[in-house]
């Protein structure tokens, strides 16, 4: 298993859990001995792609940005974690066509009351206030995937149950990855 790479694409609102999840989730798979890295929505946007704003046309930049660069990971057998908000089906669905057979898309759900509930950063604040324009959930639209492989309940469920169904998801994967060696 230590050669296979994976892209496991986690999708949904701020706050809804993603990167609880996926350095849960990366923590794990390094204990395994695997190659993890992540790419962060918050921590790309200030080293990868700081020139982008917040159109449509410049969130969808950023996610193809981010799917090249795990592409360009997964198929040198790195396992990439990717935590990005990914508003729109269109283009998760791109960058799922170009990575292949090595995606997993983790929808992790979570209400908004929930996600403006858990808002350290105050932005869902600012937006109702207006301060902020174009945020997904409130004047941006959020594309919940319509197939993902894992979908995690954040405000239903523990973290160690949405941790077990990822990596569940990825055991799956690899399995019929070795079998068909299309990780290798």
């Amino acid at each position: 298993m230590k050669d296979i790479g994976a892209t496991i694409w986690f999708t949904g609102l701020s706050g809804a859990g993603k990167t609880t999840i996926s350095s849960e989730v990366a923590q794990r798979l390094r204990t395994r001995g695997l190659k993890v890295e992540v790419l962060d929505g918050d921590i790309v946007r200030q080293n990868l792609t700081r020139d982008l704003g917040f159109s449509r046309a410049d969130r969808d930049e950023n996610i193809r940005r981010i799917g090249f660069v795990a592409q360009l990971l997964t198929r040198n057998g790195v396992v990439v974690l990717v935590s990005a908000i990914s508003p729109y089906q269109d283009v998760r669905q791109e960058v799922r066509q170009k990575i292949g057979s090595n995606f997993i898309e983790v929808y992790v759900n979570a209400p908004l009351s929930t996600c403006e509930e858990r808002d350290v950063k105050g932005l869902y604040k600012r937006a109702r206030q207006g301060e902020i324009k174009f945020f997904t959930g409130i004047d941006d639209p959020y594309e919940p995937p319509l197939k993902p492989e894992v979908e995690c309940f954040t405000n239903k469920e523990s973290l160690e149950q949405s941790v077990a169904k990822v990596i569940d998801q990825f055991e799956v994967l690899c399995n019929s990855a070795v079998m068909s060696s299309a990780c290798l």
